[in-house]
């Protein structure tokens, strides 16, 4: 008798031979299941797929609008195919909403119709919420996403801005009550957490208003460059685009750094160079608070030729770093404590326009260092600045 080689002997026993795949994924891929299993989810608890309706739970709606983008993309179609065992991605799977049970209003929403609109409005052979090709196109053209190189440096980030939202730490708005976008800025933004990572100089555009270049880095690690007013119009556009509000709870920053911790700037306190009056008369005592995402050289570079840094170089004499804190608020929170000594002066800038430079006080440096502190450890609301003393003081002696 021959003998019989290894595959020979498992065949005659009956064991059939399969080669063993190692599966390799590349994150871009792992992303898209994570996502695709939060919607499977939703539809085993509820029953139903998700519906992208007024009224609807922010979750509800963004799984609705993600499973949406789903469909659309043959990659994603490609990748998560083995996965659907509910037959999801087949844009024809039913919804088990009972529409008998429905009103004629929330059939309306149900059908995306509002039901104060006029009546030539409601005609259902209208389209709606459809976008031309001139407007597909549009977004492409100012900025493609291209994948996040450094992704792993945001992902702390949005999972933890989804666990605020959860525990509604932070709300969900509808834009368009506050259009403004800044720096560090959270919105939802075609189902995907959007956060304002960069924004650059002010551009003055050929039609005459501002606009800022923004690095926009998404929570599906893709991120774009597109302008500041193309990001608005695009939450305008977009019915489930919200804005995050920040925090309403928890310490602005902490001096014990924690493993989850995530450095988001710093505060740099500068003394000018100029030969104004004013200012050298009082240079020991006159001090620029500001805050920046990046190096506190890179954002000072320019100063000479700049009116908001007093056209003059500037010596950088403090800086603080920041951890799991909007840098904005925390600007914000140091101007409104020194606000009765910001100074009052006017310089004209490169064109000869006057201008009045703000972020400037008159506050002496180790007041401004002990209200660092105060805020660390949380005694700043009992203090408030007096001009007159040159120090904080309780507010029970105001």
């Amino acid at each position: 008798m021959a003998e019989l080689s290894d595959d020979d002997l498992l065949d005659a026993l009956g064991v059939e031979v399969a080669p063993i795949h190692t599966a390799s994924r590349t994150p871009f891929e792992e992303r898209i299941i994570a996502g695709f299993e939060d919607i499977q989810r939703f539809f085993e608890e509820h029953k139903r797929l998700p519906v992208n309706a007024e009224g609807r739970d922010i979750f509800e709606r963004l799984y609705a609008v993600r499973l949406d983008q789903l469909r659309k993309l043959p990659e994603a179609r490609a990748v998560l195919v083995e996965f659907d065992t509910h037959g999801l991605l087949n844009a024809s799977a039913a919804i088990s909403t009972n529409v008998d049970e429905l009103s004629e209003d929330e059939l309306l929403a149900e059908l995306g119709v509002s039901a104060d609109l006029p009546a030539v409005e409601n005609d259902i052979t209208v389209l709606r919420h459809v976008r031309s090709s001139t407007d597909r196109r549009e977004p492409e053209e100012i900025a493609d996403r291209t994948t996040c190189k450094d992704f792993l440096e945001f992902q702390p980030l949005f999972e933890k801005v989804e666990r605020e939202l959860k525990a509604n730490v932070r709300k969900a708005l509808r834009f368009g009550r506050d259009a403004t976008i800044q720096e560090h800025d959270f919105f939802i933004l075609d189902g995907q957490f959007a956060y304002v990572a960069e924004m650059g100089e002010t551009i003055k555009m050929p039609s005459g208003h501002n606009d800022a270049r923004l690095r926009v880095v998404y929570s599906n690690g893709t991120e774009s460059n597109l302008l500041l007013r193309s990001l608005q119009k695009a939450l305008w556009k977009d019915e489930t685009g919200r804005r995050l509000t920040e925090p309403s709870m928890g310490p602005l920053f902490s001096d014990a750094e924690e493993a989850e911790d995530v450095e988001t700037g710093t505060i740099y306190v500068l003394r000018s160079q100029s030969t104004h009056p004013y200012v050298a008369q009082h240079r020991e005592l006159i001090h620029k608070i500001g805050v920046t995402g990046g190096k506190v050289e890179t954002r000072i570079a320019g100063a000479c030729k700049e009116a908001t840094y007093l056209l003059a170089s500037v010596e950088v004499v403090a800086t603080y770093k920041l951890k799991n804190v909007n840098r904005v608020r925390m600007e914000n929170l140091f101007h409104r404590i020194f606000s009765n000594a910001q100074i009052d002066i006017s310089i004209d800038d490169r064109f000869g326009n006057p201008v009045k430079p703000r972020e400037w006080f008159l506050v002496p440096l180790q007041v401004i260092d002990e209200a660092v502190q105060r805020i660390l450890d949380g005694s700043i609301t009992g203090v408030h600045y007096d001009p007159h003393l040159a120090r904080l003081v309780n507010n029970a002696s105001a």
